[in-house]
């Protein structure tokens, strides 16, 4: 009976070693797996955290009233881009393009032919300077002559960059609007370093930046902009991207209160405003009658940001250009009332020549 029960206890013991044996080997690897492991520091590119929030979304595809597009680039368009054009625009609502870059002389007559002589209705086009006789005595006459000629020919208003007193006037005189880029975003100016909000844009454009060595210091450049604004009255100026006060929207309020003749779109600053919804919201409201919808650059598929932003209260998504902005944005959902403003009642107010049938009272 002993030695059976010796037989048995050995038995056991050597069937626990042998489980031990093969056991053990792997219980030691599953504990060496959860060890935290040393990770690499990611770059700024590198790090795209995917959000864990679940709210309600609205992905509102075309604009829930016909929209002027008062700011978009479109240089000597074939008729076979103008015909794409048109069929992109209808699927989102998009009624009226202004086109920005329709050169002066005879490359504004093309493009005039090409867009509104197809399409009279769907396009207004703005006429340039051209810079090529600068500095030949007399060029202010000469360029106020050539935009009278350009307006004849159906330019309906003016983009430009810099100040010239006469062209100005002749615009004031011609009822048509100026539109006009000054400056760049205030962060372009300061330095380039990982405090810069738009150190990305940047780092993608290096010559967007403005060191004080070669450019002059963005507040110059806002008060010589304000004192044209104030030397002509009678002459309607729309801003380009928020005056680039979207990131002080009470600075361009003020901007509003102390120019009646100043107007703003906002081309490529919707991450500005989609940061701060519920400041957006309020003015927007209050200054509902001198904000134009824009784009800046063509792309169909990138307006539903706007439509998103402008037309509902989602929270927390993403821009759709990262190096604009690497935070996320919200819906400040304006009244129906603002929104038709802000989409065509502006601009029908500013550009002469389009017709307002084409959209709702």
């Amino acid at each position: 009976m002993n030695s059976r029960r010796s037989v048995t206890f050995v038995s056991v013991i050597l069937v626990a070693t042998f489980a031990a044996l093969i056991v053990w080997p792997r219980a030691a690897m599953t504990q060496q797996d959860q060890t935290p492991q040393k990770q690499q520091t990611p770059t700024i590119d590198e790090y795209q955290p995917k959000s864990t929030l679940v709210t309600k979304e609205h992905k509102i595809e075309r604009a829930k009233f016909p929209f002027i597009d008062i700011h978009s680039h479109h240089w000597n368009p074939t008729p076979e881009e103008v015909d794409r054009l048109v069929k992109e625009m209808d699927t989102i609502n998009l009624r009226v393009m202004v086109n920005l870059s329709g050169g002066t002389g005879e490359q504004l007559r093309k493009t005039v032919a090409v867009m509104k002589g197809r399409y009279p209705d769907r396009f207004v086009v703005f006429s340039n300077m051209s810079y090529d006789d600068l500095n030949a005595p007399g060029f202010g006459k000469r360029v106020a002559a050539r935009l009278e000629e350009d307006v004849k020919n159906g330019a309906q208003g003016l983009k430009i960059f810099k100040e010239f007193d006469l062209v100005f006037e002749k615009c004031a005189e011609l009822k048509i609007p100026v539109l006009i880029h000054i400056a760049e975003p205030s962060a372009f100016f300061d330095p380039w370093d990982y405090h810069n909000e738009r150190w990305e844009e940047l780092k993608e454009f290096p010559g967007r930046t403005r060191p004080p060595a070669k450019y002059p210091p963005f507040e110059t450049l806002l008060t010589e902009r304000n004192h044209l604004f104030a030397k002509h009255p009678k002459t309607n100026f729309i801003a380009a991207h928020l005056a680039f006060h979207g990131n002080d929207l009470e600075r361009l309020g003020k901007l509003f209160d102390g120019n009646p003749n100043v107007y703003v779109d906002i081309a490529a600053v919707l991450a500005e405003l989609g940061r701060q919804p519920y400041s957006a919201h309020d003015f927007l409201v209050k200054y509902q009658d001198r904000v134009l919808m824009g784009k800046d650059i063509y792309e169909v598929n990138e307006y539903k940001w706007y439509f998103r932003a402008l037309e509902t209260r989602d929270e927390y998504f993403e821009y759709y250009r990262k190096r604009h902005a690497f935070w996320r944005i919200y819906g400040f959902q304006l009244p129906d009332e603002v929104l038709k403003k802000v989409y065509y009642k502006n601009a029908l107010k500013l550009v002469p020549g389009i017709d307002a049938k084409a959209f709702p009272e």
